[in-house]
């Protein structure tokens, strides 16, 4: 049987890179070739792809079918592509409806439950150092990408007339000064919910739970940790049945992108592209897989834990998405509930490594685009602002573009122009796909680190290999 699945698997890997490469290679590459040959081709191997899925009984394997899928019915049948996109909202509104009581019910039993309110302090705290050690390697790795690929230099695309207008909608969202440091703590914890603010969450579920640990009535503290435990187990639940219109969406969130991007404008701009993708490569094996190592995280059984959360999380570019499989994955995985329900969604706002070497690459690209050459000295300026900016605001819609035109505005810089950054968006979704997978891969290794730390991951070795 094992032996089997490898065969599947195998087939599946072959016939998915020969899919991508009809796609990406071959048609429009050769003349005189029929391009509806080619179409249903693909479509035959898709159809192959899903009948592997079937036989697997992966959920990533079907969702990365759907994506196979999803980017070939958007790039044939634009029209109805564009109808699907509302599968992609219904399950992203579903999963917001699930974040906040799952936060709020596991920490809960994690904290409270243990009572040991030191323990909590120093969990805090190296999560919190951690998270901003690797944050900084990726800005830092960001500026070398783009530095080495010169990948703005030469550009002349003007922005389209619809992303000048994406950049003036999401700016003026923004307009409203906020101090980030008191934004990350509630003053109704309902508008947090409603809202989405994920650390806002975080913080008064951690007080909760301190203030239900600290009573002295057994009985009214025990009530309290069984609703909660019994919260969390039905949200895992929730999740599990969620799950099941995953590759529904992904196709639908895929295919709707597909269909609107177009691809006119994407030969222009694939250089700052591949220099996103190049870097992200970079330091996930240049940074992320060293700390993995180091902390003697078992890497296969790691894979193995957040495939599904990291297929969830590019296909449909939100975090969000992934954050409860994530949750859930990395506690099978052998990290303890207390630890997973505090780092993980801590990291959503505070360890954002995909994006913060996005905002640094992104931006050194805008002034080359200028014809301006930046010192060393301006480079760490903009990374010591995006250090400072880009945290507590994962919750906004488009929040990376708005620091990135934020902080190129006030760079005092002549010529530095952050109208032309709406450029980039006729690419974003693409780079906000690799950049919120990695977004999530870095919480989940690090949900994992604190854990070893603590010296309570729990993963058989003999497992891991």
């Amino acid at each position: 049987m094992i032996a089997l699945r490898n065969v599947y698997s195998l087939f599946w890997y072959i016939v998915t890179f020969l899919n991508i490469g009809l796609v990406f290679l071959i048609e429009g590459a050769l003349p005189g070739v029929d391009p509806i040959g080619f179409k249903i081709v693909r479509f035959a191997l898709i159809a192959f792809l899903f009948v592997i899925s079937f036989k697997r009984k992966k959920l990533s394997l079907w969702i990365f079918s759907a994506m196979i899928l999803g980017i070939e019915v958007g790039m044939d049948f634009p029209a109805f592509a564009l109808e699907t996109e509302r599968f992609g909202k219904i399950f992203l509104r579903l999963v917001k409806s699930l974040v906040a009581p799952l936060i709020f019910a596991t920490l809960i039993v994690g904290i409270a439950g243990h009572s040991n309110l030191k323990q909590v302090g120093r969990i805090g705290l190296k999560s919190i150092l951690y998270f901003e050690i690797v944050t900084t390697l990726a800005l830092f790795i960001g500026l070398l990408a783009i530095n080495v690929s010169q990948a703005g230099v030469g550009v002349k695309v003007e922005a389209r007339e619809q992303d000048k207008a994406k950049s003036i909608e999401l700016m003026e969202q923004k307009k409203e000064h906020k101090d980030h440091f008191v934004e990350i703590f509630p003053e109704n914890i309902a508008k947090s919910i409603a809202e989405n603010q994920v650390l806002q969450v975080v913080i008064f579920s951690v007080i909760f739970a301190i203030g239900l640990g600290m009573v002295k009535h057994e009985k009214h503290k025990q009530t309290m940790l069984n609703f909660s435990e019994s919260l969390a187990e039905v949200m895992f639940k929730f999740t599990d049945i969620i799950m099941y219109v995953a590759p529904l969406a992904v196709f639908g969130a895929l295919a709707s992108t597909v269909a609107k991007s177009g691809v006119d404008i994407l030969y222009n701009l694939m250089k700052l592209v591949g220099t996103l993708y190049v870097a992200l490569v970079i330091f996930v094996g240049g940074v992320l897989l060293p700390i993995a190592l180091i902390a003697k995280i078992p890497i296969k059984r790691f894979i193995q834990a957040i495939a599904e959360p990291l297929t969830l999380a590019f296909a449909t570019a939100s975090s969000e998405a992934a954050l409860p499989k994530a949750m859930e994955n990395m506690e099978k995985f052998g990290v303890p509930r207390k630890i997973v329900s505090f780092v993980i969604p801590t990291g959503y706002s505070f360890n954002l490594d995909g994006t913060t070497l996005y905002l640094s690459l992104a931006s050194v690209f805008v002034a080359q685009m200028c014809g301006i050459d930046l010192s060393i000295g301006q480079q760490i300026s903009m990374c010591l602002i995006f250090m400072l900016t880009s945290k507590g605001v994962a919750g906004v819609r488009g929040a990376s573009f708005v620091i990135l035109a934020g902080t190129i505005a006030a760079m005092d810089v002549k010529g530095f122009d952050s109208e032309r950054a709406s450029v980039i968006l006729a690419v974003d979704a693409l780079m906000d796909m690799a950049r919120t997978s990695v977004n999530v891969l870095g919480n989940c290794l690090a949900s994992a680190v604190i854990a070893r730390s603590e010296g309570e991951l729990v993963v058989s070795e003999a497992e891991g290999q």
